[in-house]
């Protein structure tokens, strides 16, 4: 029995010696490092042992958890934003500027170019990455891992959200296609001669933001552009520099997207104080708005968006059967109220 222990001591100080080279070492002196620790049984000390079958099945709970809550993020962005895939590094956007309409075929067909703006959006990379101490590994303490996971994934679901909202709310100082602020009162248009003229899609204020648009039109106030959708990755192999130098696995998600405007002939956005005197203006100003030439645009705006603090008074505006004084509310009904909490 002491030969067989000293046997097996000998052998197992070898393989360890082994171990600490590589499998080519261990080859040179005829020993088959593979078939060592494939026979060899799996002890864990009170945890987890540490093995690709450990780290596939890590990857998978926590990709499981991520995707659980990608699913349960608030999603509104596509409501005011037009979701296009991008293929290269910037993508070019001059089609913005061309609006035409039918015309009666006399003579040889008008060619509308795609080129009179040089709009364009870069896609920009974002990312989020957790990291995992092998020491929670081996201890099996991994619980306080899969909530945060989760949150990983609502974070990754709710950033278009992050990215769509505020750049909306920015527009009253950030220039569109024509190079113009999105929200501005002089947006250059050719009346029905031809001349240029100013046209507006706000009528300022001071306040909270709040936009009415036409939810119809192909394109929304918002592009979201998409290069690369949100992906969960991992660094979980056993060599990977970040788990020999700092005993590490790491996960982590990445996108490549950006944003940019769309067009702002269907949506008005105010900073005036939310009443039924200015939704009225708004609703108005978007129905009689009209394009080159003098060619009419057929808006209905249908769509509400406003910040949390706006709420009610919205609602009142559109939902009310009757206004403060008691009097049928000719609003009802003639938008659908989006609450928003990006905007805040």
């Amino acid at each position: 029995m002491n030969n067989l222990f000293c046997l097996f001591a000998v052998g197992a100080v070898c393989a360890l010696g082994f171990l600490a080279g590589s499998p080519a070492d261990a080859a040179q002196h005829g020993f088959d490092l593979q078939a060592f620790v494939g026979a060899a049984p799996a002890v864990a000390l009170g945890g987890l042992t540490i093995n690709r079958q450990t780290l596939t099945g890590l990857y998978t709970a926590f990709n499981t958890a991520f995707n659980a809550g990608l699913g349960q993020a608030p999603s509104q962005y596509t409501t005011v934003a037009t979701v296009t895939n991008s293929t290269t590094r910037t993508n070019e956007y001059g089609w913005l500027g061309k609006l035409p309409g039918m015309r009666e075929w006399v003579g040889d067909r008008v060619i509308h170019g795609l080129q009179a703006h040089g709009y364009s959006i870069k896609n920009k990379p974002f990312e989020m990455t957790v990291g995992v101490d092998r020491d929670d590994i081996d201890d099996d303490n991994l619980g306080v891992y899969t909530p945060l996971f989760t949150a990983m994934g609502q974070s990754a679901g709710a950033h278009p959200d992050e990215l769509v909202f505020p750049f909306l709310k920015a527009g009253f100082t950030t220039a569109c296609y024509d190079g113009q602020y999105m929200f501005d009162t002089d947006h250059p248009v050719l009346d029905a001669n031809g001349n240029v003229t100013s046209v507006a899609n706000t009528d300022g204020g001071a306040g909270t933001p709040w936009f009415l648009y036409d939810s119809k039109k192909p394109i929304k106030p918002v592009i979201f552009q998409k290069r690369r959708d949100y992906t969960f990755q991992a660094m979980d192999k056993m060599d990977d520099e970040n788990v020999f130098m700092r005993k590490e696995y790491r996960y982590g998600v990445d996108a490549r997207v950006n944003v940019g405007f769309g067009l702002w002939q269907s949506v008005w956005g105010s900073k005036q104080a939310f009443d039924k005197d200015a939704y009225k203006t708004a609703r108005a100003a978007l129905q009689e708005m009209k394009g080159d030439y003098g060619r009419p645009l057929g808006n209905m705006p249908d769509t509400l968006v406003v910040p949390p603090s706006l709420e009610g008074a919205a609602l009142e505006v559109v939902n009310s059967e009757r206004d403060a004084a008691g009097a049928t509310n000719v609003w009802k009904g003639t938008a659908k109220v989006i609450v928003v909490p990006w905007l805040a």
